[in-house]
């Protein structure tokens, strides 16, 4: 290492990352030390300090290491911090800094919430940030941010928050392309009008009972936990859409244009009849279709409507993966679902269908289901069942069971029991 001239010795330290790598460098020689200036990125792990008791001495390591670099981009701190040291780090890189990740640990005591927003506040001064992770996010109020104008990247993960600072705190970030919000506490009802955001997705932690209005005519893929009403109007470029709510009901959902869409997730405990008929009424060219949800009903809990087989196939002609849960085969298995098959009809893209059966109810319509989507799916590769929470004592389940293993040792070459 000696021998390599200056030039090669700092490209080779500037790759170090490791904040303990970097340390142990400078301690090498005065010229390796003088190398690693070079360092564009240096992590903190979370027992980075883990000997120092101290939670100031440990600010001033991080800044004298920070500050000895000529042009730092990339600072990752997991290891404990104060507001005071944080806006001390923030004096020196804040012109260079592309991409900062804390971990903010605001929400773990009293004391926590009188600081928490000051850390917040520090992060406003780094105005070239291109990428801002935070973990652990106490705003209650909104944060004294000018604007973000490079930020293309802003994921929070674990906050307590509310409507108003939520919404200030995104008006600050305009040119947003990635959003990520996860395990989100305190949002009632939030309005976001982001221009180039491509990709998004929103975990609003709590009842259920979010409501969602997103303004992005350049979303490629939307993920949204939480929300009983969400209203997205300019949906023409997305490809990928998840809706869940497992804590409450889905009331409304409204998509003015699902033409682009390729893949479909619908979850939850409860989704209103008319939510779930208008979301597929739009996706009838979706690809790619996951459904678990358990029952219908504004107020009641409620079982699924009967479905039409054939309706249901024709008007979803593009279908190549389908992942179905109990209560929607339930409800493609009523009496006169299989009816209406007629001549020339077929299910010409599907190619694996994934099922799940939690009830032996209505089993010779349930087997019938099953054996049309082989007969009519002339392209399919794999069916796999799913016999899950099978609750009932009575003999019909035992028989239904066996059904299905004689189905699936006549078709062993595409059925496949779970």
């Amino acid at each position: 290492m000696d021998s390599l001239p200056d030039a090669i010795l700092q490209y080779i330290l500037s790759n170090l990352t490791a904040a303990r790598d970097v340390a142990a460098c400078n301690c090498v020689s005065k010229r390796w030390k003088e190398s690693t200036d070079s360092v564009q990125s240096i992590v903190f792990p979370r027992n980075s300090f883990e000997s120092i008791m101290e939670t100031d001495l440990s600010d001033t390591i991080v800044r004298k290491m920070i500050s000895s670099s000529r042009r730092l981009e990339k600072l990752v701190v997991y290891s404990p911090f104060t507001s005071k040291g944080l806006a001390s780090w923030m004096m020196h890189v804040s012109s260079s800094l592309r991409l900062l990740e804390l971990r903010m640990d605001n929400l773990a005591s009293e004391e926590a919430i009188v600081e928490g927003p000051l850390k917040l506040d520090c992060i406003g001064v780094a105005k070239n940030l291109e990428t801002l992770r935070l973990w652990g996010v106490l705003m209650m109020s909104p944060p004294k941010w000018d604007m973000f104008p490079n930020l293309r990247c802003l994921e929070i993960v674990g906050a307590r928050t509310d409507d108003s600072a939520l919404c200030h705190a995104l008006r600050a970030c305009p040119n947003l392309s990635n959003l990520l919000l996860l395990a989100c506490e305190g949002v009632k009802s939030i309005s976001i009008d982001l221009p180039y955001l491509e990709h998004c997705k929103l975990d609003f932690y709590g009842p259920g009972n979010s409501l969602l209005a997103l303004t992005s005519p350049r979303l490629v893929s939307l993920d949204v936990q939480g929300c009983s009403w969400i209203r997205v109007p300019d949906t023409r470029f997305l490809k990928n859409l998840s809706i869940s709510n497992l804590g409450g009901r889905v009331y409304m959902v409204d998509f003015n244009n699902l033409s682009s869409l390729e893949a479909l997730s619908i979850r939850g405990v409860q989704w209103c009849w008319d939510a779930i008929c208008m979301i597929l009424q739009q996706a009838r060219d979706v690809k790619h279709l996951f459904m678990k949800v358990e029952f219908t009903g504004n107020e009641a809990l409620q079982p699924f409507p009967e479905i039409d087989f054939v309706e249901f196939f024709n008007n979803h002609p593009k279908l190549q993966t389908f992942d179905i849960h109990g209560a929607m085969f339930a409800a493609l298995c009523q009496k006169n679902s299989l009816k209406k098959l007629e001549t020339g009809f077929a299910i010409p893209y599907l190619e694996e269908v994934v099922i799940t059966v939690r009830s032996p109810l209505n089993a010779e319509q349930k087997m019938n289901t099953l054996e049309s989507l082989l007969k009519y799916a002339r392209g399919l590769k794999r069916m796999v069942i799913r016999i899950l929470q099978m609750k009932s004592n009575h003999s019909s389940a035992d028989d239904f069971c066996d059904d299905i293993c004689k189905f699936r040792h006549m078709n062993e070459h595409l059925v496949q029991i779970e």
